[in-house]
């Protein structure tokens, strides 16, 4: 006689009567962050009679002339390259002072670091737009008004306290044997932070990255400041000096902020999966 065995079935996951509100919760809140998206996108590829006929409506038909008019301008390259200069430096400068900040508040015991640390914490509590008063005195003074250092040095400034809060836990996570082997082997405390602890901290440095960058990017005050040159403005206010010219033309400036959002939004939509493995190992460390 042969045993036979019999497998095990697989429990099913137990349903709620919460279930269903959940899934409508969620849609909506899938809905409210889309639909404007989505008005916006598709609004650019209408004309203005269309706009006003049925603002709702789709587009038909399909205008392209919006947005290959909005692509051949010169305006709207220059504003996309001081938005991408600003925004690359401040992130570069966040993520590499903050990851350094980090590693030395994670693998390091000294007096006072919970204090350091509780510093960055605090600064959580007070955003760019509080402080931007000072801030501008500041610029004055150190002439950096018209200049795009002026801009990129303060925001970095203000995403080095998420920057912190969000590495140091998933350094501190990493095993010390780790480091002590890469002591063994000769490695020193710069070259262990280097070659090692930075490529295992690879998620949550993209994590940190795309926060200061988007953040950066959709920027407004401070830039409004600084900048009284168009020459120097960044995409969002060139959306809002766009507005202002072509208040008439609803299509072309719905175009324009159509484009003015696709370059943090691809830079999000392919760091996304980094940036959910980057949170869950600082909340794990």
């Amino acid at each position: 006689m042969t045993a036979t065995t019999l497998a095990p079935a697989k429990a099913k996951a137990p349903f709620s009567a919460m279930t269903p509100v959940r899934y409508l919760f969620a849609l909506l809140i899938v809905g409210v962050t889309v639909a404007p998206l989505l008005f916006v996108i598709l609004g650019g590829f209408r004309t203005n009679a269309q706009i006003n006929t049925d603002p709702a409506g789709l587009p038909s038909p399909w205008v392209f002339s919006n947005y290959a008019n909005i692509l051949a301008s010169e305006a709207f390259w220059r504003f996309l390259g001081n938005s991408a200069l600003i925004s690359v430096s401040s992130t570069a400068i966040a993520v590499g002072l903050g990851s350094m900040a980090a590693f030395a508040l994670s693998r390091y015991r000294f007096r006072g670091r919970e204090a350091l640390y509780s510093m960055f914490t605090i600064g959580l509590l007070f955003p760019l737009g509080v402080a931007i008063l000072p801030v501008y005195l500041l610029l004055r003074q150190l002439h950096l008004l018209e200049s795009w250092v002026g801009v990129a040095l303060p925001q970095a400034a203000f995403a080095l306290p998420v920057t912190i809060i969000i590495l140091r836990p998933f350094m501190a996570a990493i095993p010390t044997e780790i480091e002590d082997a890469a002591v063994v082997d000769g490695a020193t405390r710069l070259g262990f932070f280097w070659r090692i602890l930075l490529p295992l901290s690879r998620p949550a440095l993209v994590t940190v990255s795309v926060l200061a960058f988007i953040t950066s990017w959709n920027g407004y005050l401070l830039p409004l400041l600084v900048f009284n040159n168009p020459e120097n403005f960044t995409l969002p206010l060139g959306v809002a000096t766009f507005q202002s010219q072509y208040a008439q033309d609803t299509a072309s400036i719905l175009a324009f902020t159509a484009l003015s959002i696709v370059p943090a939004l691809v830079f999000f939509i392919f760091a996304e999966r980094h940036i959910v493995g980057g949170l869950t190992g600082s909340v794990k460390g």
